[in-house]
């Protein structure tokens, strides 16, 4: 199994980035997962923003060559892993951008002229790993599971990604917050995860 691990949090002392480090440590020690490739979207200075012009049109991003390396980093994967703060609700603006423009139709899916498009990223997987200062239940009743309807429905299984799995953990700015036990849990999860 093949990993690509696309972190997006713009501080390397966060929870975030602790969370970055066990899903690491725990995939060196699962013998089922190959390798391993780390996409830091900060770091790499991931361009977010949208650009359509006289040049660039949006039915041509799927060959934009300014995106090609993030292209093959997305094909070669078996699994997607996502690390990322819920801010307001959502993924960070960062990871929207990235999702703007990876998952692009004539190369995450294909219109076909029915309701829904042809997926193009099947038998893939996806884990997201989200954290919040609010506590777990404030995006189901309060938001009515907004956070995980737009990444299962409106995202992944529009591009014929069907297995996502998530942990979304809250209160993670309180000092009750269980923080080792979270980490542990990312790690032992991808310690034996197949």
């Amino acid at each position: 199994m093949r990993l690509l691990v696309i972190y997006t949090h713009p501080n390397h002392q966060s929870l975030s980035y602790a969370f970055l480090q066990e899903v690491l440590r725990g995939s060196k020690e699962n013998p089922l997962i190959k390798e391993v490739k780390v996409l830091d979207l900060y770091e790499e200075g991931f361009n977010p923003l949208l650009v359509f012009n006289e040049t660039k049109r949006r039915r041509d991003m799927h060959t934009d060559p300014d995106l090609a390396l993030y292209r093959d980093q997305l094909m070669w994967a078996d699994k997607i892993v996502l690390v990322y703060p819920i801010w307001w609700g959502r993924p960070p603006a960062m990871l929207m951008g990235y999702i703007d423009q990876m998952f692009s139709s004539g190369f995450a899916y294909r219109d076909t002229g029915k309701i829904l498009p042809e997926g193009l990223l099947k038998g893939k997987s996806v884990v997201c790993i989200s954290s919040m200062k609010g506590p777990a239940h404030y995006p189901l009743l309060w938001l009515h599971n907004a956070h995980k309807t737009l990444m299962r429905k409106a995202l992944f299984s529009y591009v014929g990604i069907k297995k996502v799995k998530f942990f979304e953990f809250g209160s993670m700015e309180s000092p009750r917050g269980r923080h080792k036990e979270k980490l542990n849990r990312i790690y032992h999860y991808f310690k034996r995860v197949n």
